[in-house]
């Protein structure tokens, strides 16, 4: 199953990573064989992950969370959807005023379970995110 995900490192950053085998790539960052970037910041510690139902959405969703700033991915994995929808409004004051900013998809949105590695013993337990 694809899926996006965060780790903490060791200095409290945030790396963003996606996978089709998120307990393999856990495995892969844990042994220094992942990212560079977590090579040097161990150990990590698997924080939020979502699950999709094809990599290209996966990676997308990678894509759009590595642009986010500490303050908004760590409202993410705290799923405290207001911090997440102010942080995510326009601060220029020229929008500001007339942003519009719709909140339905922070406010209905669901908190994921706790994401862990599927195992031979619960492949059958999967749950959808």
């Amino acid at each position: 199953m694809p899926y996006m995900y965060i780790l903490e490192c060791a200095d409290g950053t945030y790396y963003t990573g996606s996978t089709v085998d998120l307990e393999k790539r856990l495995w892969e960052h844990e042994n220094f064989v992942g990212a560079n970037y977590t090579k040097k910041k161990q150990p990590v510690k698997l924080v939020h992950c979502e699950e999709f139902s094809s990599i290209d959405e996966a990676f997308h969703r990678e894509k759009q969370v590595q642009g986010w700033s500490h303050a908004k991915k760590k409202a993410l994995i705290e799923h405290n959807w207001q911090k997440v929808k102010q942080l995510s409004e326009c601060r220029n004051s020229s929008h500001w005023e007339n942003a519009g900013f719709d909140s339905a998809g922070f406010d209905s949105a669901q908190p994921a379970d706790d994401c862990k590695p599927e195992t031979k013993q619960s492949s059958s337990e999967s749950s959808s995110h």
